[in-house]
């Protein structure tokens, strides 16, 4: 069945960041668009709005007709349904087409040149950046991202340009199935060892990634990675950072809560970048999505026009509350290597000022194999107050708990664990100066009735 022969497309796993930006693009197709996930979310009753069919109990029972029909109808899925989901089932044993996400994508990267974005962090930022950049340039752009973008509230742009950003995740070893144009690589800090099992199975991992980089195509690297390549004949090869590289950053100005730097490239200087969400951290990843809009064709005015207007992700360093009395921010990061940043980040910013972080730990598997490094980067703030692990897909590990994290924090940081349920009410019984919500779980849910809280008492 050819993608452009359906009628209907059925999500295993529809709520999901990236499985709804794929929705969205059939949905806007005019296709029947239909799925089960497992808990209503705010993203979930967004998708019904726009027209998606969504279900929450696994019934075989409530799948539309159209989509009971393996001529008609293919079946998208995420790794993270478990082989005996009913409905998964159902599928397998009916003769349907059944992808990842992550092969619809490597579809659209042979119909469209793929501008793709990998590594262990900073993927989600690099990627919206540069998707923004080019829809507002003259080349314009499709995008599938892995976080809401505060520009256009969605994590999905439609468009009838050649272009098409997309977030590369190695989970799973998803973005083996991408036919990059062109890729970033930001980062190669182990991750998902419950996948690779060890850090040279993981580092393989990227290198085979860039061997599926098309010819006369682009790989854009971050200088001193572990990590090989081996592109092919014909890809050109950059490297890039803050302070060096084909690609980076001079004259870095920070002052009054703005950030400016003159952006250094191979084809083209550019002075006088401004972020438009002023994050040290940003500058970097600024670099990276600048050098592949660059290399794509975008002009000196429209990076500079993009970079000035990029207002962000959200729970990637999400600013609710930026008062002179109360800061309040929320941010995705769950791999120590993302705290590290993010902590560094914060403390830059607010030098001077009582930070306090909630923590809800992702994974067990995570949690066992990096609770001292989570450790040493949490204990860069002033204040760590941990929850229960946020499981996802996995089933508890004997003697993993955060409570490995919180034997690990530096002698003398105030530290608590409490429960996720009890959060809103410490945030009630709390006075905070800085205040920040880490961790890729369920404990962001509750950001926008802590920012009542908080709003309420000052």
């Amino acid at each position: 069945m050819d993608i452009k022969d359906i009628q209907a497309v059925y999500f295993v796993g529809a709520g999901g960041i990236g499985m709804s930006a794929i929705a969205r693009y059939f949905i806007k197709k005019g296709l029947v668009v239909a799925g089960y996930d497992k808990t209503p979310s705010p993203l979930t009753r967004q998708l019904e709005k726009e027209g998606m069919l969504i279900h929450y109990t696994e019934d075989v029972d409530q799948i539309p007709y159209v989509c009971k029909n393996p001529q008609l109808c293919l079946v998208i899925y995420t790794p993270a349904i478990p082989a005996d989901h009913i409905e998964l089932q159902f599928f397998r044993n009916g003769g349907f087409q059944i992808q990842k996400r992550a092969q619809v994508l490597g579809t659209l990267t042979r119909h469209h040149k793929g501008l793709c974005v990998a590594g262990t962090h900073g993927k989600t930022t690099t990627s919206t950046m540069c998707a923004h950049i080019m829809h507002q340039s003259h080349l314009d752009c499709n995008a599938f991202l892995g976080g809401i973008s505060k520009n256009y509230g969605t994590n999905y742009i439609l468009s009838d340009s050649d272009f098409v950003v997309i977030e590369a995740d190695e989970f799973d070893r998803s973005f083996h199935w991408l036919s990059p144009y062109m890729s970033v690589i930001t980062s190669t800090d182990p991750d998902h060892l419950d996948i690779y099992g060890t850090k040279e199975a993981y580092l393989d991992s990227f290198c085979h990634y860039t061997e599926l980089i098309q010819p006369e195509g682009s790989l854009i690297i971050h200088r001193g990675l572990e990590m090989r390549e081996n592109i092919s004949t014909g890809v050109h090869r950059y490297d890039y950072a803050l302070n060096e590289g084909d690609f980076h950053a001079e004259n870095v100005r920070i002052e009054n809560g703005e950030i400016t730097f003159d952006f250094i490239s191979p084809l083209e200087n550019i002075r006088n970048v401004q972020l438009g969400q002023p994050i040290p951290i940003n500058i970097e990843n600024g670099i990276a999505a600048m050098a592949m809009a660059q290399l794509a064709g975008c002009t000196a005015e429209e990076l500079r026009y993009g970079m000035k207007t990029y207002a962000g992700v959200e729970r990637r360093f999400d600013f609710k509350i930026k008062t002179n009395r109360l800061v309040f921010l929320s941010d995705y990061a769950h791999h120590p290597k993302e705290i590290y940043q993010s902590a560094r980040s914060i403390r830059e910013l607010y030098r001077d000022r009582q930070i306090t972080a909630i923590f809800q730990p992702h994974l067990f598997t995570r949690t066992r194999d990096f609770y001292k490094d989570f450790a040493d980067a949490l204990s860069l703030l002033d204040e760590v107050i941990l929850t229960e692990i946020y499981p996802a897909r996995e089933a508890p590990i004997e003697g993993v708990s955060s409570q490995l994290i919180y034997d690990c924090l530096r002698p003398g940081i105030k530290k608590q664990m409490i429960r996720k349920d009890d959060v809103l009410q410490l945030v009630k019984s709390r006075t905070f100066d800085v205040l920040i919500v880490l961790g890729a779980g369920d404990l962001d849910n509750m950001v926008p009735q802590m920012v009542e809280i908080l709003k309420e008492k000052s």
